[in-house]
């Protein structure tokens, strides 16, 4: 693979930090999963799901900084990344993969906090109600995701709701056609559809490299996925305190999601709204998504010394201006 087309950036806070060690999961199909361990063993554990078309990269900066007071298991979704492609793409997938990457890496009895961006937060809701996910899960942070309806509510294409707007949406989201390498052109059509229109130039780079290396047929098949998802009805199985987080300016999935997630969870622990970014949250906002994930460990997991004071649970809807 030529330096252009190098699956994330190698220097600067999005580059990937070395994992202090990395195993291969075996899902229930037989699907080989990459696994990434940060941290000391030992510490409060946090587990994070990425989302379509992303990798492990895209959790960079959120485990850089976790990492030093945290055990940090970031794994590849199937297709993604390190993680071969499979035959089976599917939101029961999604589940299993996440529990066998649990079971894989909590000790007897532990329980971690799973943060999941995008199709990653789609795996939480999926995976809610199993006996394994509710014996290994703390708290829950679903960042930038929905439940339903995407392809109708995305705002990619700028035409007033209706048929032709969802037909034309997922024409574009299912394209089969190559991304090719990172031009200027590219980022400029991904900055658009993905990301808040004041992001840097480096994390526009950092978030078009991981999405660019995810291989066409990977990137096509979980389109269809996610064309048809309805997990509505796993909302309710999702008990444990969860946290959502939402861009006021997501194209893929609008903030209205965020609002419904918040109102449908049995134990929501609070909304956080972050003004002006997009879908790509973690990469755009990583101080912000990182907060979050350090209060529900604290408050959930126990003492965490890089937490933010606070004697309890974020409880209250709360608005964030972001750089």
């Amino acid at each position: 693979m030529s330096a252009r087309r190098t699956p994330h950036v190698t220097t600067g806070p999005y580059a990937p930090p070395a994992a202090r060690r990395t195993l291969e999961v075996v899902s229930a199909d037989g699907s080989r999963l990459h696994v990434e361990v940060h941290g000391e063993e030992g510490a409060p554990a946090v587990v994070l799901a990425h989302g379509w078309t992303c990798s492990t990269a895209f959790w960079a900066a959120q485990v850089r900084d976790l990492a030093a007071t945290h055990r940090v298991i970031a794994y590849d979704q199937r297709g993604h990344g390190r993680s071969p492609a499979a035959r089976a793409y599917g939101t029961g997938a999604l589940a299993d993969d996440l529990v066998a990457v649990l079971a894989a890496t909590l000790a007897p009895g532990e329980r971690a906090v799973v943060a999941g961006h995008s199709m990653g937060g789609m795996t939480v809701m999926a995976a809610a109600g199993r006996p394994e996910f509710d014996e290994r899960v703390a708290a829950a942070l679903l960042c930038s995701t929905g439940s339903s309806r995407l392809v109708e509510e995305a705002l990619v294409v700028p035409l007033r709701a209706g048929r032709t707007r969802t037909r034309m949406t997922g024409a574009v989201l299912g394209s089969r056609a190559p991304l090719g390498p990172v031009t200027p052109v590219a980022r400029k059509v991904l900055k658009y559809a993905t990301m808040g229109p004041g992001s840097a130039p480096d994390r526009v780079e950092a978030c078009a490299r991981i999405v660019h290396g995810c291989p066409t047929g990977v990137r096509h098949g979980w389109s269809q996925v996610l064309h048809g998802l309805d997990l509505d009805d796993r909302l309710a199985h999702l008990t444990v305190p969860t946290a959502v987080i939402g861009g006021t300016a997501d194209r893929l999935t609008p903030v209205v999601h965020a609002r419904g997630l918040a109102a449908a969870l049995p134990h929501c622990v609070g909304l956080t709204e972050l003004t002006g970014m997009g879908h790509m949250t973690p990469i755009e906002a990583p101080e912000a998504v990182t907060r979050v994930i350090r209060e529900l460990a604290a408050h959930y997991l126990g003492p965490d010394p890089g937490a933010i004071p606070s004697t309890t649970p974020r409880t209250k809807d709360t608005k964030e201006k972001t750089p």
